[in-house]
């Protein structure tokens, strides 16, 4: 919600803006703008979404169903009530993307949506749309925001939220395509950039996502959550040194019946999970992958072999068809071989601790989506995670709406402002130092090694050090050159906000002393039902103070608490 921008060049202030948008009939004229770190509808990570979004549409499912496999699929450390309000609201949003914004997913026979099954589920409610669900999302949203009339900044990043006390008077933006600086007064502020998988050497999501929301909600004092439960998907391609490597062949094959071996031609979930094999859920199957890589059972390219041959070239056309032409672009044939893969760092469950509404600590500050944490748990369930977005995202709006026109305007300190611009435009006058993606290749390299799909407490705790290590290269890398779309800055910034992330990371896998779900350590192998506590971390006075909530089973209870019936 926007009240006033003023704009910065990186040496000085430059001049204002203004613009309102008209809300629905009957509603206060809200002024809005939205901030986008590449193009609108072609950024971030929703459109690269193949599998789809869950949802209880049919009669024979249940909201207390879908609850049910979400919490035990995310080890019962989700908060209760954010779960509910994912699966209650999810259909209803479901109705609002057709009907509202113009989405039409497959449909059966009879005309209803089709759903496909997931990993992790009692009952098919996955919608989508062929394997190319985050597209038909992403268009039709971009088209309606852009009949809307809504504003938007393009090509444009986050890097302060700026703050009157503790309450929000806007944010701090870099304006790329223009190389200036913008400031937002805003009172109510949506921080859903997406978290910082990237932060590993495999991973699956855009490398523009590099945590900006996170990082800038923690440097402004925002409390986060479970920040150890980082997901890790387990059927990443590999293509060498191509930055394709990582990107998903989702889960949609393996519900299907896509089987998994190892190098030695073995169906290894037979061993991990007999009963679930591939259709487990995705911490064991990632875990179970690594823990045979680690073996020295994997393939000479440090994978897995995914194995979908059985299951047709007309079924997999139909149905996949996005994966097929994917695989053939990279010279695979997922119809007649099969396919190497690795886990692949996807989804933070952890992220900044938000109420029902998206509501943080900070007055006026909301997040959603990814950079949200407590909807998960210890481990996110396929098709979850478009859901989580949108539900959250409609929630955090909704309030929004009604918080900011009431909301006094904060003022925005000249000086402040304009001293944090002069610290963020340090980095194009440091010619001599580091190059930022040597240093993003350490930090992926020391992630990936240390802090993991399969961790341990001697790792955790070289790593935290070297981490701060590197973020103190980091700040001082070298971004010289131009204002206008400068790589080198912009990844020296990514560079800052990696590492400020990757710390919380660290930090929460070395303080949890159990395995859960995505967490696991093989010092302590086993879940421990001492530790059904969340991980807190806010930064207090220049440090960070971790402390450990415990999770309050407001609607169901794990089998261990429960009274026994004799």
């Amino acid at each position: 919600m926007v009240i006033n921008t003023a704009t910065y060049a990186p040496s000085a202030a430059a001049s204002d803006a203004r613009r309102d948008d008209e809300g629905d009939a009957g509603e206060p004229r809200l002024r809005i703008v939205m901030v986008v770190k590449g193009l609108l509808g072609q950024s971030g990570c929703t459109r690269m979404v193949q599998g789809g979004y869950n949802a209880v549409l049919h009669p024979d499912d249940s909201l207390e169903r879908h609850f049910e496999d979400t919490v035990k699929g995310g080890g019962y450390l989700n908060n209760q009530e954010l779960a509910w309000t994912l699966v209650s609201d999810a259909p209803a949003r479901i109705v609002e993307l057709e009907n509202r914004i113009g989405c039409l997913f497959d449909r059966n026979a009879d005309g209803t949506i089709h759903q496909k099954p997931f990993a992790g589920q009692s009952f098919d409610r996955t919608v989508h749309k062929g394997d190319l669900t985050g597209i038909e999302i992403m268009s039709n949203l971009r088209d309606y925001i852009l009949e809307s009339g809504i504003a938007y900044l393009e090509e444009c990043r986050g890097l302060d939220l700026l703050l009157d006390g503790s309450r929000s008077a806007g944010a701090l933006l870099l304006d790329n395509r223009r190389g200036r600086f913008v400031a937002v007064r805003a009172p109510a502020v949506l921080v859903a950039t997406g978290a910082g998988a990237t932060m590993y050497r495999i991973s699956s999501p855009s490398l523009e996502k590099a945590a900006d929301g996170m990082a800038m909600a923690l440097r402004a004092g925002a409390e986060f959550i479970d920040m150890e439960m980082m997901q890790f998907h387990p059927t990443g391609l590999l293509v060498g040194s191509s930055t394709a490597t990582g990107g998903l062949l989702e889960e949609g094959l393996r519900g299907a019946g896509a089987r998994l071996y190892n190098g030695l031609g073995e169906r290894y979930m037979e061993k991990y999970e007999p009963v679930k094999l591939e259709r487990a859920t995705r911490d064991v199957i990632s875990r179970s992958s690594f823990l045979e890589i680690m073996a020295g059972r994997g393939t000479p390219g440090g994978g897995v072999l995914l194995d979908a041959t059985h299951l047709g070239e007309e079924f997999l056309l139909a149905n996949f068809r996005g994966m097929v032409e994917r695989c053939r672009d990279y010279g695979f044939d997922l119809v007649r071989s099969r396919v190497e893969v690795s886990p692949s760092a996807h989804y933070h469950m952890g992220g900044i601790r938000i109420g029902v509404d998206g509501r943080t600590n900070l007055e006026g500050v909301f997040a959603a989506g990814e950079d949200a944490g407590g909807v998960h748990g210890a481990n996110r369930l396929g098709g979850n995670g478009v859901a989580d977005s949108i539900v959250f995202g409609a929630r955090a709006g909704d309030v929004m709406a009604q918080y900011a026109p009431a909301a006094p305007a904060r003022p925005l300190r000249a000086a402040a402002v304009a001293e944090r611009c002069r610290r963020w435009a340090g980095g194009l006058e440091r010619s001599g130092g580091e190059n930022p993606f040597a240093l993003r290749r350490a930090l992926e390299d020391l992630m990936w090694e240390k802090v993991g799909v399969v961790r341990n407490g001697a790792d955790l705790a070289r790593a935290l050090p070297e981490i701060r290590s590197l973020a103190e290269r980091a700040a001082g890398a070298d971004g010289s050159g131009g204002v206008v779309y400068n790589a080198k800055w912009n990844e020296a910034i990514n560079l800052v906000n990696l590492t400020t992330v990757a710390e919380l990371v660290a930090e929460s896998a070395l303080c949890r002393v159990e395995s859960r779900g995505a967490h696991y350590r093989t010092d302590y192998p086993a879940p421990d039902p001492a530790w059904l506590k969340n991980i807190v971390i806010a930064p207090r006075g220049g440090a960070l103070e971790v402390s450990l909530s415990p999770v309050e089973f407001s609607r169901l209870s794990p089998p261990e608490l429960r009274p026994r019936v004799s």
